[in-house]
């Protein structure tokens, strides 16, 4: 089977990036030390080269990862060779985060791609009860990332046909956390829903779908292509939740025009190299904080404090700046990982505080 490489995103300056006698291919899936691509002449199999190997050992971020275009030779034993992942245009990349015991951040430092050189981000978040509503802390670091990787956020509410009551507001939540950001109700149950996320990817859009297990990300991918090209399972009666069934990424190209990323459910998404991602999902706040007193004002207390003035007269949710100053201290600390000086003052305030946490503990009675 033959594939038009430029209903996949292919392009003039594109092919200028390719390296002379490669034949240029995109990764739909990958595995350890081999991907599966789609090239002109069909889909194959190729191990990673020595080139592609090297670069990956120095940054796991270099790893080939699905969405990306490569370069492949072709070998004399008659196989294809990754040789080269060709610079990304876009690359969702999180990274691990976990919490330590003195309540600050620590991680791997490692940060893994998700997907490359994708046009939209969907943030698929489930809606299910009253009870259950969704979950505005992850719709936030999803966007903040999705703005950092260079993609067009867009929040999809999903298997909105099972919310009871207040749908509306729950949208309006929605769009308190992600300024700025399109968020459509979806149900793939009753169709409704899909023609305006459909419109995101019109041409050769590519777009990534995110979200927890549970969330219909398969369902939306079936959806979208008008046919059954993902597995899904039964939700259960009691929580209107599905078993988790994709287990890797999958880039699929859709009858219609355009190509989408199916992804397993994220259960941890940390930041990674943040920079501006944070600031434009939380851009109420920041507009708050041009008028305060002090330029450097923390909201902790200081007088003539605008976001915390917002907050006392209902203006600004509590739970939105807590979200705030837990992003921005997982902002600090991933920056502090690369940045010696900054790294030297966060170790400092940490001894600081574990001396006094130590002191505090021999004077108790």
């Amino acid at each position: 089977m033959s594939y038009d490489l430029s209903l996949l995103g292919w392009s003039d300056s594109r092919a200028a990036e390719l390296p002379g006698g490669a034949v240029p291919a995109r990764v739909s899936r990958v595995d350890r030390g081999t991907a599966e691509v789609i090239a002109a002449d069909g889909q194959h199999h190729a191990r990673y080269g020595a080139r592609v190997r090297r670069a990956s050992a120095a940054d796991p971020v270099a790893l080939p990862c699905v969405g990306d275009w490569v370069a492949l030779r072709w070998l004399p034993e008659g196989r294809y060779e990754l040789d080269e992942v060709l610079p990304r245009t876009s690359a969702f990349v999180r990274g691990g985060v976990s919490r330590d015991s003195v309540g600050g951040l620590s991680g791997d430092g490692q940060g893994q791609v998700l997907a490359a050189n994708v046009d939209v981000v969907f943030v698929a978040e489930p809606s299910m009860h009253a009870t259950d509503f969704a979950d505005l802390g992850r719709i936030e670091r999803l966007v903040a990332l999705a703005w950092e990787s260079g993609g067009t956020p867009v929040v999809l509410i999903t298997k909105s046909d099972l919310f009871e009551h207040g749908l509306e507001d729950l949208i309006a939540d929605v769009r308190q956390a992600a300024p700025g950001v399109s968020v459509h109700a979806v149900s793939c149950a009753r169709g409704e829903g899909i023609r305006p996320v459909r419109e995101h990817l019109d041409g050769s859009r590519t777009a990534v779908i995110l979200g927890p297990s549970g969330a219909g990300k398969s369902t939306l991918v079936n959806a979208l292509s008008e046919a059954e090209v993902m597995g899904t399972q039964q939700v259960r009666a009691a929580d209107g939740r599905g078993r988790h069934t994709t287990v890797h990424r999958e880039l699929i190209p859709l009858a219609g025009g355009g190509l989408v990323i199916d992804t397993p459910g994220i259960r941890r998404v940390g930041l990674y190299d943040i920079g501006q991602g944070v600031d434009l999902v939380f851009s109420d706040i920041e507009a708050l904080a041009a008028r305060c007193r002090f330029g450097d004002c923390g909201h902790n207390g200081e007088p003539e404090c605008a976001v915390l003035a917002a907050l006392e007269r209902g203006e600004l949710p509590e739970r939105r700046l807590e979200s705030w100053r837990k992003l921005q201290r997982e902002a600090l600390w991933m920056a502090s990982r690369t940045d010696a000086r900054l790294r030297k003052e966060q170790q400092h305030k940490w001894k600081v505080i574990s001396k006094e946490l130590r002191r505090s503990g021999r004077n108790r009675p």
